[in-house]
């Protein structure tokens, strides 16, 4: 295999992981092209109604633009503020749509001949089960959260019963090696100061 040919591999392997982790954005961009779409139609009908010397469909539109030039004459200041606010909101979305990174809950296995990409759920789960073991605890006694950058454990221990947290967290720690998750994240373990009776 040429170096060309597997530097072409390794660029469509990462767009690939990169696809397959991150949310797309073609959802919230294809609402704003429908909402133009329909407002250059809107604009179109009453215009040909103008231009024809029909009544207009709902509004006239240089009786539209008279009154935007003219406001806040005529206008509740509260109706105002408030599709200005409606408005701010929208545009926010819109923005923190387009500048956050927009991760999905899933992480990349890596390995010498594949990449693999898994939900955090199930990264959570075999976690969970580490723990478990460690702790001496029942299933429903622990509750494991993963995240891009942390994975928490909490453990609700049987009462009367010890439990470490540094060997729980050694314990996870071991196996996030062994799956070698990227990002790699760090691990917290808390133990509840209640314990569970009667498990």
């Amino acid at each position: 295999m040429s170096a060309e040919s597997t530097d072409g591999q390794q660029r469509m392997m990462a767009k690939a992981l990169r696809r397959e982790t991150h949310s797309s954005r073609s959802v919230l961009s294809g609402v704003a092209a429908a909402v133009i779409i329909l407002l250059a139609i809107y604009g179109l009908l009453e215009s040909a109604l103008r231009a024809v010397g029909q009544p207009p469909w709902l509004n006239d539109p240089q009786t539209a633009v008279d009154k935007m030039a003219h406001l806040p004459a005529g206008t509740e200041p509260v109706l105002l503020g408030l599709v200005g606010v409606v408005l701010f909101l929208i545009g926010l979305l819109f923005f923190l749509n387009a500048v956050l990174p927009g991760k999905r809950a899933r992480h990349t296995l890596l390995d010498q001949r594949v990449h693999t990409v898994v939900d955090d759920e199930v990264i959570a789960a075999a976690l969970a089960r580490r723990a478990r073991l460690s702790a001496g605890v029942t299933r429903d006694q622990v509750m494991v959260v993963v995240g891009q950058r942390l994975v928490t454990v909490n453990v609700r221990p049987t009462s009367g019963m010890a439990v470490s947290a540094e060997r729980i967290a050694q314990a996870v720690e071991a196996e996030l090696t062994k799956m070698a998750p990227s990002p790699m994240p760090t691990v917290t373990v808390n133990v509840s100061h209640s314990g569970v009776i009667g498990v």
